[in-house]
């Protein structure tokens, strides 16, 4: 049987209850890193999920401002291209 000095046991048991302590913080921090991911997940997920059902909510609406939006150019670009031809037409004329 192997004899250890006092001094020797003593520091062994201080290093023994040491890393005991160290591996418990440890477990908690990686218990508090994997909740903090699972709630980034999550987190993100919602986000996602109201951005794409907002989006199939409010898309007859879009479609109807695109639509009005639509017309609305194209009639200013028939009005502006009936102005142009008859005031140069109009020019023409007077000469």
């Amino acid at each position: 049987m192997l004899f250890m000095d006092p001094e020797l046991k003593q520091m062994l048991q201080k290093t023994l209850a040491l890393s005991e302590e160290n591996n418990l913080i440890l477990h908690k921090i990686r218990g508090v890193q994997k909740r903090e991911f699972i709630w980034r997940t999550l987190k993100i997920i919602v986000i996602i999920g109201i951005t794409l059902g907002s989006f199939y909510y409010l898309e007859p609406y879009l479609n109807k401002i695109m639509d009005l939006y639509s017309s609305i150019s194209g009639v200013e670009q028939k009005v502006n291209g009936a102005s142009n031809d008859s005031l140069f037409q109009g020019l023409l004329k007077k000469f």
